[in-house]
């Protein structure tokens, strides 16, 4: 297991001294949201990955030429609302490649109680994104914030995240974790309060600053204008007095500070998952026979597609779905059922299924296309590749 960093000045997330490009790539595991601030693009962030769809992402990545220094665990919800999947993701990273880097980007809420376990996986450092410490600045800042599964009223939210982002900071330090803070500079709301933030976080011990320009989506909308670099420099100028700063963005961007982002339409297309020798086959579960239109804890039958001799995926054959009622070991003798798929496609599917099938290699697309055009593309056609045939 990597010790944390104990001086980030080499450290590749950081690159204070060798201004080189990292090789990173982030796994978005986080299946909930617990913030939202404001000015935040609209729109469906998309679907968590499950753990180790994620690693064979990451293992397509690095197969393909690749270099990763890094893994983050971020997005498309916070890594700390429901840690399971993020603990697991770590594990199986650290374990299958011990020398990436890990870090993973919270809000914070819960960090206090995961320190321990997180220190544990190897992380060279943890950023805590914190645009304010005090409530009434907060409050100009957040949609909604939900220290647990309900939102509560605003006021009373931001104080509660207030008091968590402190006590995970503290408890980070503890556990030997290197912590760094985003701080994102919106013109007109916390502009003024950067310092305050960073003097706050400089007494709990953090130990590096990023000061980060509010880049709208769009000119139309209610939301601040862009942070420019004449603010950025003043804001910077006063947050330097108490912590030490990552590079200007105009030095480093986003390959530095760490926010960089898939496009939009890269992830799904990746992390599509590929037959092997061992697993060549697709499970299906379907009502009408066309489309994927069943809910896996309802399907009956599993219907099984696979590439005949000429190479042309097929209708194989059929096969019985274990009886309901026995809980998880309906899915243990599924996924022992299946055990020539790499993936299984439904219109739906419980959290339950999906973790125990994913770990015993069995991966679990959610979709509502026409079953010809789906098994083709993970066959690798596509809209103008062959269709599957109906039958052997």
């Amino acid at each position: 297991m990597a010790p944390p960093i104990t001086s980030y000045e080499n450290h590749p997330c950081f690159g204070i001294t060798s201004r080189r490009k990292v090789g990173r790539l982030h796994l978005p595991v986080a299946p909930r949201a617990n913030v939202r601030i404001r000015f935040a693009e609209n729109g469906n962030p998309g679907p968590a990955m499950l753990p180790e769809a994620a690693v064979a992402w990451l293992e397509q990545v690095i197969n393909d030429g690749a270099q990763v220094d890094v893994v983050g665990i971020t997005g498309p919800g916070d890594p700390l609302a429901v840690p399971e999947p993020t603990l697991r993701t770590l594990r199986l990273v650290r374990e299958k490649y011990p020398d990436i880097s890990l870090c993973l980007t919270t809000s914070g809420i819960g960090g206090d109680i995961l320190a321990d376990e997180l220190a544990d996986t190897g992380l060279s450092h943890i950023t805590v994104l914190v645009d304010a410490v005090t409530p009434e600045v907060a409050e100009k800042l957040y949609a909604w914030i939900r220290p647990s599964t309900k939102t509560l009223p605003l006021v009373e939210a931001a104080k509660v995240l207030m008091n968590e982002q402190a006590k995970a900071v503290t408890a980070f330090k503890r556990v030997g974790l290197t912590v760094k803070v985003n701080t994102t500079v919106y013109s007109g709301h916390n502009a003024g309060h950067v310092e305050e933030v960073a003097a706050a976080m400089a007494t709990l011990g953090a130990d590096i600053m990023a000061v980060v320009p509010y880049l709208p989506a769009d000119e139309a909308g209610d939301h601040p204008a862009e942070s420019g670099m004449e603010l950025l420099s003043t804001v910077r100028d006063r947050a330097s007095r108490h912590m030490n700063l990552m590079p200007a963005w105009d030095e480093c961007g986003e390959d530095i500070v760490g926010l960089s982002k898939p496009e939009k339409n890269a992830v799904p297309v990746a992390v599509l998952p590929k037959p092997s020798l061992e697993r060549p086959n697709v499970a299906v579960v379907s009502e009408s026979g066309m489309d994927v239109d069943l809910h896996l804890g309802h399907a009956s039958k599993i219907l099984i597609y696979g590439p005949r001799e000429d190479g042309l995926a097929c209708l194989l054959e059929t096969r019985n779905a274990p009886e309901p009622g026995s809980g998880s070991d309906r899915w243990e003798q599924l996924a022992d059922m299946l055990k020539d798929c790499f993936v299984l496609l439904a219109a739906s599917a419980g959290e339950n299924p999906k973790q125990i099938l994913s770990r015993r290699g069995v991966s679990v697309l959610i979709t509502d296309g026409e079953i010809g055009g789906t098994v083709d593309v993970l066959y690798g056609g596509g809209k103008k590749g062959k269709k599957p045939c109906n039958r052997t």
